[in-house]
């Protein structure tokens, strides 16, 4: 079950945000999305277990989706990050940015991905290939 427009327990549609976000004012589109990867600081990652505090974690992300809106001359910010478990290839958060410009799509994308890293109560358990898991640094509550 979803917790919010912000965080998915489903895996993350970028049909939809992108559906959501269209504009015809917008000549600049940028998408980042994160992947979970097969290694991370030399160890074998065969997948990984998000887990939010739902309710904060989705404020946190939309106001970072509106502090964007107000610092860079962007139309649009959407972002939307994942819950449970996610495995390899797959994304674990889409942020989608339109503006009239380029450049301010990019400047908002890059502001709305560094917070959310520093801001938003989200963890990660990495398990490992040799069957071993742990959780990484987060941000505190």
């Amino acid at each position: 079950m979803d917790v919010s427009p912000w965080i998915s327990s489903e895996p993350l549609s970028l049909d939809a945000l992108l559906a959501e976000t269209a504009d015809i004012r917008a000549g600049g589109l940028v998408i980042f999305g994160g992947m979970l990867r097969d290694q991370n600081q030399g160890e074998a990652v065969e997948r990984m277990r998000y887990e939010a505090h739902g309710p904060i974690a989705a404020r946190v992300l939309k106001t970072i989706e509106e502090e964007a809106l107000e610092r860079f001359d962007v139309l649009r910010c959407r972002i939307q990050h994942r819950e449970g478990f996610v495995e390899l290839g797959e994304p674990s958060v889409w942020i989608v940015v339109r503006a009239k410009h380029r450049a301010d799509a990019f400047e908002a994308a890059r502001y709305a991905i560094d917070e959310l890293k520093v801001r938003a109560p989200i963890w990660k358990e990495e398990f490992y290939t040799d069957g071993t898991s742990r959780f990484l640094d987060g941000t505190p509550l």
